[in-house]
């Protein structure tokens, strides 16, 4: 399953179903496809998913600063990597107060 998110402010972002809702669920949401969230509830989630994010970092770390359990060849992408983009939504759809939706593609 694919989940795309949009807005009327910024491209629509499609991520991986499982991915998506783990960022869903981080944002303060249910997880459930499709759905929405109104724009005056925007910047609460958008700040939701960037402390979530920034805990599973820091989680990940041990406490010399390296990341724990990562062969040099690993190349796997990391969820905070994968957030980019929709964060990058909430941001736009937060300054132009509007809807963010999301469905399955």
């Amino acid at each position: 399953m694919l989940i795309t998110f949009t807005c009327d402010a910024h491209a629509d972002i499609t991520m991986f179903g499982d991915v998506g809702q783990r960022l869903l669920k981080m944002m303060g949401h249910s997880g459930t496809v499709p759905s929405a969230i109104l724009a005056e509830d925007v910047p609460a989630a958008r700040d939701s998913l960037k402390r979530a994010i920034e805990i599973e970092k820091s989680a990940a770390a041990d406490p010399s600063g390296n990341i724990q359990d990562k062969d040099i060849n690993d190349q796997t992408v990391s969820l905070a990597y994968r957030a980019l983009p929709l964060i990058e939504l909430l941001e736009a759809a937060a300054k132009k107060n509007c809807d963010v939706m999301w469905r399955q593609k």
